[in-house]
């Protein structure tokens, strides 16, 4: 095992096909069920943090997979299944986390232009959330 593995559960990394055009730039290539298990319904990103004291996330979906990327800068990745807590630096732009059913995530200490990208499997559900810790400790442990 080593510092970089993921040990909390349905979550993991999501490496994408990346190729240097040189003085032209990198290319990165995220392809929905082959780079993603999961048909992409939903794509949305988050600019403009204000400081690295910044605080996203701090919930956790019922069925809804997602891979979050960071595109810019980088940022910490709490992850929670209820039974083990990590958290992961992530900075790379060709490599992302898989955040799947079940599982408390935020992100914080955002660098500066840290540009975050998130794909999900299903589109907006507000009753698909569980935003509230305790609630989310109930549903792992009945799930």
């Amino acid at each position: 095992m080593s510092d970089n593995d993921i040990l909390v559960k349905n979550s993991g990394w999501v490496p994408l096909k990346q190729f240097d055009d040189g003085r032209d730039g990198m290319l990165c290539i995220l392809e929905a069920q082959r780079d993603i298990p999961f048909e992409i319904k939903r794509i949305y990103y988050i600019t403009n943090l204000q400081n690295a004291r910044s605080l996203r996330g701090k919930h956790a979906h019922k069925t809804l997979w997602q891979a979050i990327f960071c595109i810019s800068g980088s940022f910490l990745l709490g992850l929670d299944d209820g039974i083990t807590r990590q958290e992961i630096q992530v900075w790379r732009n060709d490599q992302g986390v898989l955040l799947g059913p079940g599982l408390w995530h935020t992100m914080t200490g955002f660098s500066g232009g840290c540009v975050l990208m998130v794909v999900a499997s299903d589109y907006y559900d507000e009753s698909e959330y569980i935003r509230n810790y305790d609630e989310f400790v109930k549903f792992v442990r009945t799930s």
